[in-house]
């Protein structure tokens, strides 16, 4: 399928990109399960699978080409395994940077209020 959207040129949407974030998977998914899974869409460079009690449930999937990337999550969103429907999306960067960024000023704005006496129990 992925030669036929080289084929006619096909112009990708800016979010599409060769690594994919994977969401929902079971806790005790392996690497190869991963490979078994998302190597029939496309050659596939890395897959990193979340081990700690942070990132269990997800994964990154690097494809070697583009297209791949988007066959697969075309495909595999919904996807069941073990009784969980898989969530694939396109990595995000500015995304996730947000969300970082977002905690980290909710911190700042608690120490500055616990600093200064200020309380939004008040209100």
């Amino acid at each position: 399928m992925s030669i036929s959207l080289r084929k006619a040129n096909t112009r990708l949407p800016p979010e599409v990109n060769r690594v994919l974030y994977v969401r929902n998977l079971p806790f005790n998914i392996t690497s190869e399960e991963m490979y078994d899974i998302f190597g029939k869409y496309g050659a596939i460079r890395q897959i990193r699978v979340g081990s700690n009690k942070d990132t269990r449930g997800t994964a990154f999937v690097v494809y070697e080409d583009i297209y791949d990337a988007k066959t697969a999550v075309d495909h595999l969103s919904g996807f069941n395994v073990a009784n969980r429907y898989l969530i694939v999306l396109y990595y995000q960067p500015a995304k996730m940077n947000k969300k970082l960024d977002h905690k980290k000023k909710e911190e700042e704005i608690t120490k500055l209020q616990e600093k200064y006496g200020v309380s939004t129990k008040d209100k």
